[in-house]
């Protein structure tokens, strides 16, 4: 069907059907195989309906083997815990494309800290006008606990997600960013451990680079910014518990680590030092990658009501006696109304030009934003800029009129709640669709992993591809039943 070899066999690519407008990862315009594709493409074609099912099942059993779990919460699925879903067609990105992809990401994570240490110190980006100082302070996220609070290192969004989507001119944009607490990254190293068992011969047959350095990093990233004086740092990571989405998650980097995994109920604060319970005793805390959002980290500073975090802890931390990754407050920077200044904002601390575009992006408050939003509603994607995995979103070209109606008044009554941009054309990928028995091109996402310590910084090489399992569909996130691939950067 794509490509002039005898011994393929085309069956498990009748279904795909390329579709004008939209980037193809695999194929080109001329619906041949892109270079860096044709050994993976060779492979699969080879395989018979019978052959894909099998793998399918093989990666579903590594799966459950792993306890790779998730909750969904669609309105459909009723936040029932399921396997992650994995689809066994790997996404390769050429070495040369990474290596942009990887500045940029840098660039911008940079750019990230020195601008939320700005707004909670000097404000001179808000003073200069760069920044509207209203859109900062009337942020949800901006955390007036973190007032002239200086973290360790200096830094303040230790782990970020960023999205990135391939648009149909070939080039990346950022389409989010992720400061608070980023999910995802123990499905990047599952994916490719799965890819491992499944598909050991393929795997081997490319030189990809690694991800199981990940927890290595990510602990060396933590250890990096324990409290002054501190030269073997106590550290743990602090989740909500059992019934959180991404519960797997923290036991899992808990786990590959080698330090506590631990509740709010696990630790106390005295004399603003923070301890752990253990059967011998308390032991002191130095350093915690938290899992619990600002809100709920301390009733003494923040809801009263909350039950996950540890009562006095803030003030542990303002007195420089623990470490908390992410640090509280960095939500204020990816607020997705604060996202459409990040471009200013590199220039302004860094005297560059931003290596990753943003996608064109309208403010809702803005008077001229809100017009053209309610105007042309019907070809933009809304979204709220508090919420994320694809909560809250609304795709205008999938909407009816009444809808269309209803949304114009939810806006008019919150502007400063949403933001709206075009609808990019998300690239898109072969994935095997199990019902059907063959390949179709679905649309993805990536989600990339820049870490930031004192004086250390990684890129996950690769990252989560997210593939939009329904067919049309550009909303890929897994808490709305997305799945993921396997990502390759090669060597």
């Amino acid at each position: 069907m794509r490509q002039d070899v005898a011994s393929i066999n085309r069956s498990v690519f009748n279904a795909y059907v390329s579709e004008p407008g939209l980037l193809d990862e695999v194929f080109n315009e001329n619906n041949l195989v892109k270079d860096h594709y044709r050994k993976v493409f060779t492979q699969f074609s080879r395989y018979s309906t019978d052959d894909l099912n099998k793998i399918n099942e093989y990666a579903k059993l590594s799966f459950f083997n792993q306890g790779v779990t998730f909750a969904v919460y669609s309105e459909n699925l009723k936040g029932i815990e399921r396997i992650f879903p994995f689809d066994f067609f790997p996404r390769i990105i050429p070495n040369k494309e990474w290596e942009k992809l990887e500045k940029g990401l840098l660039q911008r994570t940079l750019a990230i800290n020195l601008f939320l240490e700005d707004i909670y110190h000097d404000k001179k980006i808000l003073k200069d006008g760069v920044v509207p100082a209203e859109l900062i302070f009337s942020s949800n996220f901006y955390n007036r606990e973190m007032i002239n609070i200086n973290p360790a290192g200096g830094v303040y969004a230790h782990v970020s997600g960023t999205d990135l989507i391939k648009h149909s001119d070939g080039e990346y944009y950022v389409l989010e960013d992720n400061i608070r607490c980023p999910s995802g990254v123990s499905y990047v190293l599952s994916n490719r451990e799965a890819m491992k068992r499944t598909l050991s011969n393929l795997f081997l047959s490319h030189q990809v680079l690694p991800v199981q350095d990940y927890p290595e990093q990510l602990l060396a990233i933590i250890q990096s910014v324990a409290p002054d004086g501190i030269d073997n740092p106590n550290c743990v990571v602090l989740s909500p518990g059992m019934y959180n989405s991404a519960y797997y998650e923290h036991s899992f980097l808990a786990q590959s680590m080698g330090i506590p995994l631990v509740e709010g109920r696990d630790l106390f604060v005295d004399r603003n030092f923070v301890y752990m319970k253990t059967i011998y005793g308390p032991e002191r805390v130095d350093v915690i990658y938290r899992r619990v959002d600002d809100d709920f980290i301390d009733p003494l500073s923040f809801r009263a009501d909350s039950v996950l975090g540890v009562p006095g802890i803030m003030g542990a931390y303002r007195e420089g006696n623990v470490s908390l990754l992410n640090a509280p407050g960095t939500g204020a920077a990816d607020d997705k109304a604060v996202y459409t200044y990040i471009p200013a904002i590199i220039k302004y601390y860094l005297g560059e030009d931003p290596i990753l575009n943003n996608v064109h992006t309208y403010h809702c408050e803005s008077d001229g934003d809100f017009r053209y939003v309610l105007e042309h509603m019907q070809n933009l994607v809304i979204k709220p800029v508090d919420e994320s995995g694809g909560y809250g979103v609304f795709i205008g070209s999938k909407a009816s009129k009444e809808e269309l109606a209803q949304y114009k008044r939810i806006i008019t009554a919150n502007r400063r709640k949403y933001i709206a941009q075009p609808i990019m054309s998300l690239s898109v990928h072969p994935t095997y669709i199990e019902e059907n028995g063959c390949f179709e091109h679905r649309h993805i996402d990536l989600r990339t992993y820049c870490l930031m310590g004192k004086k250390k910084q990684f890129v996950l090489k690769g990252g989560l591809t997210r593939v939009a399992l329904t067919k049309g569909s550009l909303i890929v996130n897994s808490s709305q039943g997305g799945g993921s691939k396997d990502t390759w950067v090669l060597e």
